[in-house]
């Protein structure tokens, strides 16, 4: 018999004793959400400006995507692939016109999908490009995140992530980001098949590139024949307010990987798009999953992504983020707590002003849920800003107020 918890401090004990420590939450015990509202199980109502780090860019519980997910969960869940069903078809028709590729190889999460892309890039540098077998090379970049499979850890330069999980995968060339020179003559090294980036780095504290930077990539690429890996596992889906953030430089990635957002937060996707002359490298039995393609999967995803076309939100994701980094400039002017903010779209960070083993980004974390905001920390003194995308412009400055009166409070009170 499943007991309903009384409490928060109750929910928070039973995960302390069961589950393993591998997250440090904020001290909130969620048990409802809807929009861009989350509530606790003590009834208090917060803002959420996390969405599961972009998971949830079409708001909680999105009464289509919910919709979808219930009607195919009464008719069939899955078949795995040993078999067609006739959603996956369907599926794989919508998206890759969505996106504009040739196919699409299904998965569940972004690190599955990430990985999937490094077997693909591989594959096809022995297969096509011609370079000796077990000697293939992917280009990354510091401070990147990808995930946490063994093999991504690899190249990781966390600490946290990466320290006694070894041996490490081997296979891979890190570089600074944002460094085009750094590239060049990485890419002159021998048997390179493939760069591997994030178009903005997320979990590093949203790491704008320079204007152009992206583009270089892809022209080196193009110069080198390797292939350009775009992983939009959270910065796609209309986050930073276009469908791909790639967009914003005319530039289209060899091989594509989604996730998070591609279904809501509802059910866990993931894809990898490519064009016919690499994706055909995969043949039978090379790769897959059990739940890469299932029914109930694709038709969530088919929802989700209809979703952020019909209700424009790539579109209210650039207006409010315009909005959102003016209102936080201002900020800046009031505060000395605040050394700068950076995003696009609804992708955003502010810097707090103390070092990354202080506990000052925390504790700001912390005065902003008892105000009503959930955000959280991310390297120590940066707290990222990602509210869903169906957030209005008045939410939004409601939104802005809580910060900055938080913010000049935890100052005065310092």
């Amino acid at each position: 018999m499943i007991s309903i918890l009384s409490s928060s401090d109750e929910a928070i004990a039973l995960e302390n004793r069961y589950g393993a420590h591998n997250y440090h939450p904020l001290p909130v015990v969620l048990s409802k959400g809807e929009g861009v509202y989350l509530w606790d199980v003590e009834g208090r109502k917060y803002y959420d400006f996390l969405s599961a780090y972009s998971a949830v860019n079409q708001g909680h519980c999105h009464p289509r995507i919910v919709k979808a997910l219930k009607e195919q969960a009464d008719t069939l869940t899955l078949t795995s692939r040993a078999f067609h069903n006739d959603v996956l078809g369907v599926y794989e028709k919508y998206i890759t016109e969505y996106f504009g590729y040739d196919k699409v190889l299904p998965m569940n999460t972004g690190a599955e999908g990430v990985e999937t892309a490094i077997k693909l890039c591989r594959k096809w540098g022995y297969e096509k490009k011609g370079v000796a077998e077990n000697t293939a090379k992917i280009i990354v970049f510091e401070n990147n995140f990808h995930g946490r499979t063994t093999t991504i850890i690899s190249f990781s330069n966390d600490p946290d992530a990466k320290k006694h999980f070894g041996p490490y995968t081997p296979g891979f060339i890190k570089i600074p980001y944002n460094n085009t020179k750094a590239l060049a003559e990485a890419l002159a090294e021998k048997d390179v098949v493939g760069v591997l980036v994030e178009p903005i780095q997320g979990e590093a504290g949203v790491y704008v590139p320079d204007e152009g930077f992206l583009k270089d990539v892809y022209d080196l690429c193009r110069k080198h024949h390797v292939l350009f890996i775009g992983d939009e596992i959270q910065t796609g889906i209309a986050r930073t307010g276009k469908l791909l953030t790639c967009d914003y430089e005319d530039v289209k990635a060899d091989i594509l990987i989604l996730g998070k957002a591609i279904s809501g937060g509802v059910y866990p996707v993931s894809a990898v798009l490519a064009d016919d002359h690499i994706m055909e490298v995969m043949q039978p039995g090379q790769h897959g999953s059990t739940f890469g393609g299932n029914p109930l999967g694709s038709k969530v995803a088919i929802t989700a992504l209809q979703v952020v076309k019909d209700e424009k939100l790539a579109e209210n994701a650039f207006r409010l983020g315009n909005l959102f980094r003016e209102r936080m400039n201002q900020l800046i002017a009031k505060t000395s707590i605040i050394q700068l903010v950076r995003g696009k779209g609804l992708l955003n960070a502010i810097v707090i002003n103390d070092t990354p083993e202080s506990s000052t980004a925390w504790d700001i974390c912390m005065a902003l849920k008892d105000n009503g905001l959930l955000a959280k920390p991310t390297h120590g003194n940066i707290i990222r800003f990602a509210p869903p995308l169906v957030m209005t412009e008045e939410q939004l400055h409601e939104c802005c107020d809580i910060i900055e009166k938080t913010i000049i409070t935890f100052e005065e009170l310092a």
